[in-house]
């Protein structure tokens, strides 16, 4: 196979993403450099979550803290805070970690190797290899979703996910560039999440529409292949929605190992398939008819929402009270959003 380099670099050229982290080919031709922590960031973020999510939170981040060594000294309810709604919280908490490990072991400053990079807290190899590429210009392979949709027609392989994943990482290796290799690296990740899209390729528009293997055999749509998922299965929960005579509400912080770790959120019980009662404090609670529902990596989620106003004299065993002037139901997880909305209307009320 030819080297798809210049094709690919061409196009990107002409049709490089703008995003809030990103520096545009164009600038970056004319010195202009990436700022290591915004690509870091953005990183980070963009795990598992898609770029229209991340902006947003992106900018928000920037604004409120904007260097690591502003990261670094931040609160961690802030940080958790800000980052409620995003998902996959424990890259809030390795956030924070990473960021005090720069201050603390490099002087504030990022390392520019990958494997500098790969020691720090919360980054693995793909992150590792992004930040070195896409901020460095350091000639590593990125391998993520896209890029592994990319080899696959390229090659047309189609040996299925996830035990394809050195295969590709193999091809993704040979064209890995040596020149421009920050824009090599964001143009292989544009090109599987703009043109070589997993429904539906734009193949008549792609800059490696003659080397593509997959588009000659006809088979790109089907490419790549994956093993198929076990079912996911569905756990149950209750959840405890307070408030205060006062029109304070009573929440707690969850531990930092586990889901939510470090999280605010409403006290809740155990979530398995048969939750007994832990009632932050006791009284009649009524239970909502509606439930909350929620999808996490490894399973689903039903909560049953149960809500109490308390007495003056009430002791709760759990949690804290946050002044309702204080308090932001967009600081919660998104899962503890959904309890709130349909607990909040009646609690209001009693």
């Amino acid at each position: 196979m030819r080297d798809i380099t210049t094709a690919l670099l061409d196009w990107y050229d002409v049709h490089a993403r703008e995003m809030p982290w990103r520096v545009m080919p164009s600038d970056r031709k004319a010195g202009v450099l990436p700022d290591p922590y915004a690509v870091w960031l953005s990183e980070v973020m963009l795990q598992q979550t898609t770029v229209a999510a991340v902006r947003d939170y992106h900018r928000k981040f920037t604004q409120i803290w904007p260097t690591v060594n502003d990261l670094a000294t931040a609160n961690d309810a802030d940080v958790m805070a800000a980052w409620a709604g995003l998902g996959y919280y424990a890259r809030a908490r390795n956030l924070l970690k990473c960021a005090r490990a720069i201050v603390a072991d490099h002087d504030g400053t990022f390392p520019q190797s990958y494997d500098a990079l790969i020691a720090l807290p919360g980054i693995g190899p793909y992150t590792a290899a992004a930040i070195s590429a896409i901020a460095f210009d350091e000639p590593s392979t990125v391998l993520d979703g896209n890029v592994e949709r990319v080899m696959a027609r390229l090659y047309n392989d189609a040996t299925p996910l996830p035990a394809a994943k050195p295969v590709f990482m193999d091809y993704a290796q040979r064209h890995t560039s040596q020149k421009r290799a920050g824009d090599y690296a964001q143009a292989v990740m544009d090109l599987g999440a703009t043109i070589c899209t997993p429904k539906s390729p734009a193949c008549g528009i792609c800059p490696l529409l003659e080397d593509c293997k997959a588009r000659t055999a006809g088979t790109q749509a089907t490419l790549p292949k994956k093993t198929p998922k076990k079912p996911k299965p569905t756990r149950h929960g209750i959840a405890y929605i307070a408030r205060s005579a006062d029109g304070a509400w009573l929440l707690e912080t969850r531990p930092d190992k586990g889901l939510l770790g470090g999280m605010l959120g409403w006290p809740t019980t155990e979530w398995n398939d048969d939750p007994a009662g832990l009632e932050p404090v006791s009284g009649d609670w009524i239970e909502l008819p509606d439930h909350a529902r929620h999808t996490f990596t490894h399973f689903h989620l039903i909560l049953r929402v149960h809500i109490l106003v308390l007495a003056h004299d009430a002791n709760p065993s759990r949690g804290h009270f946050i002044p309702d002037d204080k308090f932001a139901p967009s600081s919660l997880p998104t899962v503890m959003q959904k309890a709130y909305t349909l607990a909040a209307a009646t609690l209001r009320t009693l």
